[in-house]
């Protein structure tokens, strides 16, 4: 079941330093909220903070709270290895694990929460998985290929099958298509389109024209000044954002007169 996710007064943080200050916003269920601004505007962390990935490097840690489906992430009883099983991630660069064939890659997070598996029950998470990426026709005969035999875009995909064998609730995807051509990117944004009516979706990009193509809501971060922390400017409806933006900061970037 998808899940909607409220963030109120989120301050994150390196060490001493405040990343990214005073973010509050409603992400609802079952649609895709893009995530724009310039680079270092915090963007990428804030993703992060919503399965708690962010947490991996040493010093950080969050104020504030983040809440899916009544319950607050960073809850003193929450295991954070759970809350990445609900909210799964996609990052930038397609990273299928090089050892692994196609299959293992898509069974990869499976295998961890259940270390036996009946076979049966695995090719079913494999093709399941599979054909929610977009992807069982082009490698259902070679799933024993070694997942980094694919191409950059079926590689992607193939990241996304893995993220979606464990059915988390969130999606998170951190400019997935940043290292991708403009055909794969194409198949990545209709495989975004399908997917919402079955996770809430979350994407950070540099592309707006993406934004504009895949958000139903999109959510605008800044900064006031290099090592300041980023803050969300404006978060509206995608239509709104980028036609009639009601921030004078958000109307400069998405023109253009900017930095």
């Amino acid at each position: 079941m998808a899940k909607s996710i409220d963030v109120s007064d989120l301050d994150i943080y390196y060490g001493d330093f405040k990343a990214v200050e005073g973010v509050t916003m409603s992400i609802a269920a079952r649609s895709v909220t893009a995530l724009i601004g310039p680079s270092g505007c915090g963007k990428s962390t804030f993703l992060r903070s919503l399965n708690r990935m962010h947490e991996v490097i040493p010093g950080a840690r969050v104020e504030g709270k983040i809440v899916i489906d009544g319950q607050d992430l960073y809850g003193a009883e929450v295991d954070p290895v759970e809350v990445r099983r609900q909210v799964g991630m996609v990052f930038q660069r397609p990273n299928p694990f090089p050892t692994m064939t196609i299959a293992e890659n898509v069974l990869a997070g499976s295998r961890l929460n259940a270390k036996k598996m009946p076979k049966k029950t695995a090719e079913e998470i494999v093709e399941r998985s599979l054909r929610g990426a977009n992807l069982w026709t082009e490698v259902k005969d070679r799933l024993n290929k070694p997942g980094a035999s694919l191409s950059g875009g079926q590689q992607q995909r193939l990241c996304i099958a893995r993220a979606i064998a464990v059915e988390p609730q969130v999606l998170l995807m951190d400019e997935p298509c940043s290292a991708l051509d403009p055909i794969s990117t194409s198949a990545i944004e209709d495989l975004i389109h399908e997917l919402k009516s079955d996770y809430t979706i979350v994407i950070v990009t540099h592309n707006m024209q993406q934004a504009a193509r895949v958000s139903e809501d999109t959510g605008f971060f800044n900064l006031s000044a290099a090592g300041k922390p980023g803050r969300l400017v404006e978060m509206n409806p995608t239509r709104k954002i980028f036609s009639n933006p009601e921030q004078p900061a958000t109307e400069a970037y998405i023109s253009g007169r900017f930095g």
